[in-house]
């Protein structure tokens, strides 16, 4: 049986780590889960390059402050305010099309280093959540000692995520590389309100310096796919106002004054 992980600073949305083992786990479940409360009040979450077309759709993309930013798909301008699920945990209008980032929809589960001194990655899960364990109902994750099905896709998936996040990794050093990243900032003004709503605290792609580019930095980022992915993230920066007007329609408004959406 493995060991588990060190406790040290664990990803959003995640309390616990436990390595899923045959042995440990022989008789635990997957239950589908209605909800997801792990959400809730999140107004950011980390998206991978490869979702970008998808996401740019429904939230803005930016990226973290910092030395080592990430992209985030913003679910709300404000801390603790997330437009697209509601207290329960199920979205707000489950009618509509809405893309939910593979960040939320790995969870419970994991990929994660059970030792410092080596680069496997085993397959964890959050006990915590209340979607995996000795239930009554759900899926079973093993029979006869082996993996089944499910437990197999869980690692497709995550190994996926895996690969992706690397190749987000890879994305963001060549942004870094060509000096594109710079401070944002939105102001937006509501009709009646005496003083503006100014949102600090994120990185996007300074334009100016995109258009600047030396004809062998722009084939480079051509000939490896960043620009169209580099357009969704200035594309989606659209979708602030929009999702600013969602939560007005909420009512989840603080009063004005600087506040970082995606520290």
């Amino acid at each position: 049986m493995a060991s588990a992980p060190q406790q040290q600073s664990l990803p959003l949305f995640y309390n616990e780590l436990e390595p899923l083992s045959s042995q440990a786990h022989a008789d635990y479940k997957l239950r589908v889960a209605e909800k997801a409360p792990f959400v809730v009040n999140q107004h950011a979450v980390p998206v991978t390059v490869e979702e970008f077309p998808a996401v740019q759709r429904f939230m803005p993309i930016v990226f973290s402050a910092g030395e080592d930013p990430v992209p985030l798909g913003l679910m709300g301008l404000n801390e603790g305010v997330n437009v697209f699920f509601n207290d329960e945990g199920t979205l707000n209008d489950p009618d509509q099309p809405f893309y939910v980032p593979a960040y939320i929809r790995r969870y419970p589960c994991m990929l994660a280093r059970l030792r410092p001194d080596t680069d496997e990655l085993s397959l964890c899960f959050d006990p915590s959540a209340g979607t995996i364990g000795k239930f009554d109902e759900g899926e079973p994750l093993f029979e006869n000692g082996e993996p089944t099905q499910v437990v197999k896709d869980i690692l497709a998936f995550n190994e996926q995520f895996e690969h992706a996040g690397q190749r987000t990794s890879l994305f963001m050093k060549d942004l870094k590389d060509l000096d594109l990243l710079t401070d944002g900032e939105t102001s937006i003004q509501p009709d009646g309100a005496e003083l503006p709503f100014v949102y600090r605290g994120f990185q996007i792609v300074d334009e100016k310096k995109l258009n600047e580019l030396r004809g062998d930095q722009l084939r480079k980022i051509v000939q490896n796919g960043m620009l169209p992915l580099i357009y969704a993230h200035l594309f989606s920066l659209q979708l602030m106002r929009d999702i600013f007007a969602m939560q007005v329609r909420l009512n989840k408004m603080p009063e004005p004054q600087l506040v970082p959406p995606a520290a």
